[in-house]
């Protein structure tokens, strides 16, 4: 006597959550090298640490990376490299941002 409290195979929160899921851009797989590796304006990757590589959104983050992996070298500020400022080309507006909501299909 199964029946009466059997679920729906799928509800429509569930459906938008996959939709939501497969079209945003998440930065990850090779869409989202550019984004990560900071080549391109508008990516999260900005600061890069002199001593470990790592990458950074802002100069506070880093200070907080610096300060936590880096305790006994002093913090200077002037040694932090802007990839934005040293890798990104001439800006063209025509190319889409990374890091902004992805694909406009439905």
């Amino acid at each position: 006597m199964t029946g009466k409290a059997k679920p729906k195979k799928h509800t429509a929160k569930e459906i938008a959550a996959k939709v939501d899921a497969a079209m945003t851009n998440r930065g990850g797989g090779k869409a989202g090298v550019a984004d990560r590796t900071g080549q391109e304006k508008g990516g999260h990757a900005k600061y890069e640490c002199p001593h470990c590589k790592i990458t950074a959104p802002d100069v506070k983050t880093m200070q907080i990376h610096h300060e936590s992996k880096h305790p006994k070298i002093p913090y200077d500020e002037s040694k932090i490299t802007n990839l934005h400022a040293v890798l990104a080309p001439v800006a063209d507006t025509s190319k889409p941002r990374p890091g902004i909501r992805g694909s406009l299909k439905k």
